[in-house]
């Protein structure tokens, strides 16, 4: 579960910012100068993150600098991470 935004990356060439926020549903903007060739591959790596992490709901936030699939993946990862940090404390 999503406790807070967090997020991940930068706006430098070659990167991205993932900004994750609580939600009822999954949502994702993606940005990027690119978005009709990378749309669908960014979707399935953020589902396959999510699922990866037991969340079903979130609203991701993309701003894709033409990060490669796996800078894409550690950043969704990181900023998940900080969403759910001391949830349990």
């Amino acid at each position: 579960m999503i406790a807070r935004t967090a997020s991940a990356g930068s706006l430098e060439s070659s990167d991205c910012l993932v900004t994750v926020t609580p939600s009822e549903s999954f949502e994702l903007d993606y940005a990027g100068a690119n978005k009709k060739l990378f749309l669908k591959r960014t979707e399935g790596v953020a589902r396959q993150v999510l699922a990866e992490y037991s969340v079903e709901n979130a609203r991701l936030h993309i701003q894709d600098q033409g990060a490669l699939e796996a800078t894409l993946r550690a950043r969704i990862e990181t900023a998940l991470e900080r969403a759910m940090e001391n949830l349990g404390s």
